[in-house]
């Protein structure tokens, strides 16, 4: 009573109120009460997960060995010496690399073609897009039921167009079962990119175009000298993203081939998966996993100091 008389007084002294101590450190480190709960649930979610993988890859926690000893870098020797770890790293970086390059072109290709407004774009548009939304292990089960023989209808539509018996084996033939890998992956994930581009393209003011026309430069000169420069940076984001989600391809993979034949289509993820939940090496695939964020960390230095220094003309 005496405290809530003391306020009142300076209130109608004009004065401001006297807090009490506590008051005074929340009032002082307000802001940092506002983002406590989120660093604390940052923590729990986030870091200390992180924290228990680190000390689980130094130890041995394998499911058909007994007790948790500390194994030193044991575990991170085994995921260098394996060659399936090495050839799924390798078929991780070709995939990727192939499958975005040819979304990228197929990508822009489209977007070029969408800029310009004709009767039917918005239908189109949105039919384009409609992979976006499918879940990958559908699109896997589609793609698979297309190419699979004997039931896929693939092998003789190419049959009735070449006039001779096709007999591929999209799923156990190489080259053909990256082939089928790359198909549905582009399938999928072609509209990100035209997204992406169409946004970068109508963003480009349509002035420098008719400037462009007035002084008799034709189409091809103009994408050159107009639409490359400003696109680039758009163009560097788009690759960014897409080659950064690429990189951890394992729902396709695990409905079309199961990584097979043998270790044929073992990604990186794959791998690991393979490694800590069919085998139970859990300290393996910890280490392996560990080797794996650093080198997707190193991938995406280099692209985001790239993409942060693309400035638009």
């Amino acid at each position: 009573m005496q405290h809530t008389a003391t306020i009142s007084r300076m209130k109608a002294a004009g004065a401001p109120p006297r807090l009490s101590g506590f008051a005074q450190w929340a009032d002082r480190h307000f802001k940092w009460l506002l983002v406590a709960p989120a660093v604390l649930l940052i923590l729990a979610l986030s870091i200390y997960p992180l924290l228990f993988s680190l000390v689980v890859s130094f130890i041995n926690y394998d499911f058909q060995v007994p007790g948790h000893a500390f194994v030193g870098l044991k575990n991170f020797e085994r995921v260098v010496f394996d060659p399936v770890a090495r050839w799924s790293l390798l078929l991780t970086a070709w995939l990727s690399g192939v499958s975005v390059a040819i979304e990228f072109v197929l990508g822009l290709l489209v977007a070029l073609t969408m800029v310009r407004s004709f009767p039917g774009r918005g239908v189109i548009m949105s039919i384009l897009i409609v992979p976006l939304f499918i879940s990958p292990v559908i699109v896997g089960q589609a793609w698979t039921l297309l190419l699979q023989r004997p039931f896929g209808p693939t092998n003789y539509i190419l049959t009735q167009l070449l006039g001779q018996e096709v007999t591929i084996g999209w799923m156990t033939e190489a080259p053909w079962l990256y082939a089928s890998l790359i198909i549905a992956d582009v399938w999928q994930w072609t509209p990100f990119m035209f997204v992406i581009l169409l946004a970068g393209l109508t963003a480009i003011p349509p002035n420098l175009y008719e400037a462009a026309e007035l002084d008799g430069v034709n189409a091809w000169q103009a994408f050159w000298a107009i639409t490359l420069p400003h696109l680039a940076p758009m163009m560097l984001l788009a690759l960014t993203f897409r080659l950064l989600d690429a990189i951890r391809m394992f729902d396709t993979i695990f409905i079309m081939t199961g990584g097979g034949p043998g270790t044929r289509t073992y990604t990186a993820s794959y791998y690991l998966y393979t490694v800590g939940f069919t085998q139970f090496h859990l300290s393996q695939a910890t280490a392996g996993s560990w080797l794996f964020l650093i080198f997707t960390a190193l991938v995406v230095t280099l692209l985001v100091r790239r993409l942060l220094k693309a400035e638009p003309v």
